[in-house]
């Protein structure tokens, strides 16, 4: 396909107030403006894209549309002294696939700041099985480093919505770093899966769903990275060991937290808020570095599955009803 014959993309469009999708042939004059223009060659389904392409929260203000917030590719064109033709990219974040279109196109132009250069030892389809939800689950566990937490500590690390994107890669890369790590699941079956992918001990989310009786309860885990919120992470918080930090990742269960100021003065405890959309670029390349060398690379394939293009709208509905494990790449050279 040439460049005049335009490119293949699944736009979204709005109607009465109802999304629709449809895959497309797209040209480079609907792309927007940008010094890189991108061969997109992979890009993945995050929860967020399930939102957008659901029409879910209006993340999008403006149609026609191509939703996708990640993407990886080769530069096909560049007016920036940092790349040139040929180099093989990723994008992630600075709401690409929110407010501008993204990755669900054979084609992007964006900003070459926003760009990381793949890591040595990644391949493009990897770096999309990673994702958005691998590099959040990577800042989760710097941050949680930088708060003191180290492998010879005591304890376990707890995953909730472990069977997740965020969660399955944070019980690899911590398993992988040394930690003992817990993982909870609120879908039936998962064990196996979660103790493959390195979870020690697996624990079913309705356990962590009841209040302790008293705004402390036992004192059961070193840190955590949640990605359920609710009670849930209110629960979490109650149960930390003296000094622990909760990384806190997603809302699935909604913004509300019903909890006290009391783990956090008699225990000392940190809420860490963990938010990949804006990240320094800096901290970018060395989240993904360390992806690209410390996470166990056949753990990451067996928790991945690769999908065509045109199968993302039955998917992106799957994931906001919680029946997608793991990650889902989108193949946009396939059928």
């Amino acid at each position: 396909m040439t460049q005049a014959d335009g490119f293949k993309a699944l736009v979204l469009d709005e109607r009465n107030g109802r999304v629709s999708a449809a895959v497309r042939q797209a040209t480079d004059d609907e792309l927007p403006d940008g010094d890189v223009t991108v061969a997109v060659a992979y890009s993945d389904l995050n929860y967020k894209d399930g939102m957008i392409l659901g029409g879910v929260g209006r993340l999008v203000k403006s149609y026609p549309h191509v939703a996708g917030i990640d993407f990886a590719g080769v530069v096909e064109s560049s007016d920036s002294p940092d790349f040139r033709p040929g180099d093989p990219v990723i994008l992630t974040g600075w709401r690409v696939g929110e407010v501008r279109w993204g990755g669900y196109a054979a084609r992007a132009r964006v900003k070459s700041d926003w760009l990381v250069r793949l890591p040595e030892g990644l391949s493009l389809h990897q770096s999309m099985a990673i994702g958005t939800a691998g590099l959040t689950a990577m800042f989760a566990v710097m941050a949680l480093e930088a708060h003191g937490l180290s492998p010879d500590q005591e304890g376990e690390v707890l995953v909730t919505g472990a069977a997740g994107g965020v969660g399955s890669v944070a019980v690899a890369l911590l398993d992988a770093l040394g930690y003992t790590v817990a993982a909870s699941t609120g879908r039936a079956g998962q064990h196996g899966y979660l103790r493959d992918l390195g979870a020690a001990t697996v624990v079913e989310r309705a356990e962590l769903e009841t209040p302790p009786e008293g705004p402390l309860g036992k004192a059961r885990w070193r840190a955590a990275i949640d990605n359920v919120g609710g009670s849930t992470l209110a629960h979490v918080l109650a149960t930390l060991m003296p000094g622990g930090a909760c990384g806190a990742v997603g809302l699935a269960a909604g913004p509300e937290l019903n909890t006290s100021v009391v783990p956090f003065l008699l225990r000392g405890i940190s809420l860490l808020g963990i938010d990949s959309a804006f990240v320094p670029i800096a901290r970018r390349v060395a989240a993904w570095n360390r992806l690209a060398a410390e996470l166990p690379l056949d753990r990451l394939a067996a928790m991945t599955r690769t999908i065509p293009l045109s199968e993302v709208p039955c998917h992106g509905v799957e994931i906001l009803q919680g029946k997608v494990r793991g990650r889902t790449v989108i193949d946009l050279g396939a059928g």
